[in-house]
């Protein structure tokens, strides 16, 4: 058994536009119906959903018949949640709210094992190595992964330059909700000093010959940031699709707008 090769971060690397949906329900019965739904990646959120290690398990589970690519979402740059997430499995990594290069260190060292990094050892037990199944699995696992940090407030933004520099970091993905509040703009990430800080940032992250990401679920705004030069580019959030298209078709059955429609498309 060979190990899996990790397509997301090869595409990545060939500066090949991959076009991404967040999961937020928890569960892995829409994460398979989202999963042939023609999104070249799937994001399973551990830092806002209801997400524990199990049910991530679960999710992975359900998107490994489909070509789409899996990528989790950490809840916090923690050593020891990161070493269990990649015994499930995970070769994409997004952790959040990366501050600086020390901790954008930190967060690869995390999915290395030694002498490059500080993973810790439990492959017999793991699923990544199909319990020891895959052969060599501890020698090649380390080329395989694919560190994704999030910057999302001005600290961040200050030294993105250093960060995106950072040795074995595949990607930068720029947060529009929490930089936003971090600006001083909370809940409205289209302002238009949010916005010249995000397209900034793209530009840098390219200079930098990293992969460029952001989420957005404005098509339009979607769009300005791929032409801008995001490479990984999610265009939407599975919960809220659920929302708005269910108070859409209540609506048209009760006369009222959508109550819970919003102008802030932007997480």
């Amino acid at each position: 058994m060979e190990i899996p090769l990790n397509t997301f971060k090869r595409a990545l690397a060939a500066n090949e536009q991959q076009i991404g949906l967040w999961l937020g329900l928890a569960s892995p019965y829409t994460a398979e119906v989202l999963a042939g739904a023609g999104f070249d990646w799937l994001l399973i959120d551990g830092e806002h959903a209801p997400n524990t290690v199990p049910t991530i398990l679960a999710q992975l589970q359900a998107l490994a018949a489909y070509p789409v690519r899996p990528v989790v979402r950490a809840s916090w740059n923690d050593t020891v949640q990161i070493k269990q997430l990649l015994d499930l499995g995970v070769q994409t990594l997004l952790v959040p709210m990366v501050q600086d290069a020390t901790e954008a260190a930190a967060a690869v060292a995390a999915t290395r094992y030694p002498p490059q990094g500080v993973r810790g050892v439990g492959s017999a037990m793991a699923r990544a190595s199909r319990w020891n199944r895959v052969g060599g699995y501890l020698a090649q696992a380390n080329g395989e992964m694919c560190v994704l940090v999030q910057v999302e407030t001005r600290a961040g933004l200050a030294h993105l330059d250093a960060i995106a520099a950072t040795e074995g970091v595949d990607g930068v993905f720029i947060g529009p909700a929490d930089l936003a509040a971090d600006m001083g703009h909370l809940g409205n990430p289209g302002h238009p000093e949010v916005r010249s800080a995000i397209a900034d940032a793209i530009v840098r992250i390219r200079r930098a010959g990293k992969g460029a990401g952001i989420l957005s679920a404005d098509v339009a705004q979607s769009r300005q940031y791929v032409a801008l030069g995001t490479t990984f580019t999610a265009v939407g959030v599975d919960a809220t699709m659920l929302a708005r298209a269910a108070e859409s078709l209540a609506a048209q059955f009760k006369g009222h707008g959508s109550a819970g429609t919003s102008p802030d498309k932007t997480y």
